[in-house]
């Protein structure tokens, strides 16, 4: 889900932001003659890829073309509430609407979007000779249609990954006293026991050296969605629970009883494994989204956390943001046996694969003018700075930008890791009732994250509740 509230672009992006576009200008110029003077409305999360675009891109866009771009960035909640309020009242305000990869199916279900593909067809006339949807990513297969075609423009798309301290893991004192106290070699969790491990050890070290030092990162706020979607989306799948435990290819079961899995076994195994963490993890932990996480992880104060990779970058680069510089490691999340093998085999995947599309709402007033703007997003000559400022790829060739290449190095082969082995996570799964399920089951789980409900019975509960929600969405027959 929507990760990071960020302030500003990074110095580090921002020294490549300068350099000169090889985008075809003349095109831009000429096809966008007749809108010079319009100002396009957007709507988006305060993200690093959003804000880059809102900092660097719209600007360029804007000097190129006359056509103003004004990126509004907001919180998670508020992006949401706007955006769809708009659409469903028809009102236009909106030409621009950022999309996350969960929620398409919805927007799609409800004809909110329009149909890039199709538009650029129609006319050939704003269509840019250098756009080509096949150089993007598979990613933007998130955002195609029943009919293939594309209802966003791919702007971020990251993994939520293992982060570690490297300084921490090749300390030798630290290594010698893991060693003698667990039997092992301090290494990056494979699997849930020694992530385990790991945690308990960090945070026990911590408090024996009186340093602001915690063995994990957790993302359990008490009342925000950010600590449901981790469950569902980084934890749950690493035990074999995968689509939040729902079969939509039997009736939509969630609970066990009639062949689902949100209350399964494995489910309840995941999440006792996740609410210890939570209880090792530092204070701050219990009000954390997926922002707060990511500055705990560039504080310095965990040694080791699930981070949405868009984050990864200026924690590990940026001295004006993070105290960790040079000192992250990446690594695939632990996983339970069979786990690993199961996605391999693509019946499974051990993590989310996350990011965005900006999308052009069907009531907007400015649909030629935004058309302009959504290719060029896509351009090549645009991707390695945006990379740079953002751990986002949405087209093939950024893999291969020098710049980029020296940020994997940096990032201990990141990107190698998100063009190699990618196809192993996933996005949500496509539920047009995404929102309705995820609010109904909510208000249990954070009734297990303040005690008022023993993890057994709220997944039950859950369980149940989600069934209730899809019999009344008439899902479940």
């Amino acid at each position: 889900m929507g990760r990071m509230l960020w302030a500003g672009t990074s110095a580090l992006a921002l020294s490549f932001a300068g350099q000169a576009m090889a985008v075809d200008e003349a095109f831009y110029k000429e096809a966008s003659a007749k809108f010079s003077g319009v100002a396009l409305q957007g709507v988006t999360e305060s993200t690093p890829a959003s804000n880059y675009v809102r900092e660097v891109l719209a600007p360029q866009f804007e000097e190129m073309t006359g056509i103003r771009v004004n990126i509004e960035t907001t919180s998670w909640d508020q992006m949401y509430d706007k955006a769809i309020k708009d659409m469903e009242a028809k009102t236009g305000i909106y030409d621009i609407v950022y999309i996350e990869q969960d929620i398409v199916y919805a927007y799609l279900a409800r004809d909110f979007l329009t149909d890039l593909t199709a538009a650029l067809e129609a006319k050939p006339e704003l269509k840019a000779p250098s756009y080509d949807e096949g150089r993007l990513t598979s990613f933007a297969d998130n955002f195609r249609g029943e009919n293939g075609h594309l209802y966003g423009m791919p702007m971020e798309a990251f993994l939520k990954l293992y982060l570690y301290r490297t300084d921490l893991f090749d300390d030798a004192e630290i290594k010698a006293a893991f060693k003698e106290k667990t039997g092992r070699d301090l290494a990056p969790a494979k699997t849930h026991e020694e992530y385990t491990q790991i945690a308990d050890f960090f945070t026990e070290w911590g408090k024996a050296n009186g340093g602001e030092l915690w063995g994990t990162t957790a993302q359990a706020h008490t009342g925000h969605a950010a600590s449901w979607y981790e469950y569902f989306e980084s934890i749950a799948p690493t035990f074999g629970v995968y689509n939040w435990g729902i079969d939509a290819n039997n009736n939509y079961a969630a609970s066990v009883e009639n062949g689902g899995r949100m209350n399964s076994p494995e489910a309840k195994e995941a999440l006792k494994y996740w609410l210890h963490l939570r209880d090792v993890a530092p204070p701050e932990s219990v009000q954390s989204t997926w922002s707060e996480v990511a500055t705990t992880m560039a504080a310095g104060r965990a040694a080791q956390g699930l981070v949405y990779g868009e984050n990864a970058a200026w924690i590990a680069t940026d001295e004006n943001q993070s105290r960790v510089v040079g000192k992250i490691g990446v690594a695939m999340p632990p996983v339970a046996a069979g786990v690993m093998e199961a996605a391999e085999a693509g019946e499974g995947y051990i993590g989310y694969y996350d990011g965005g599309a900006f999308g052009l709402p069907v009531t907007s007033k400015n649909q030629d003018a935004a058309l302009l703007f959504m290719q060029f997003l896509a351009e090549e000559d645009i991707q390695p700075a945006w990379t740079l400022a953002s751990s986002r790829i949405t087209t093939t060739a950024t893999y291969d930008d020098p710049g980029v290449q020296e940020l994997n190095t940096k990032l201990s082969g990141y990107f190698d890791m998100m063009k190699n082995q990618g196809n192993l996570f996933k996005g949500a799964p496509p539920y047009p009732f995404h929102a309705q399920v995820r609010e109904a089951t909510a208000p249990i789980f954070y009734e297990i994250l303040t005690g008022t409900l023993d993890p057994d019975t709220g997944l039950d509960q859950m369980a149940a509740k989600a069934e209730q929600e899809l019999t009344d969405l008439g899902y479940r027959k």
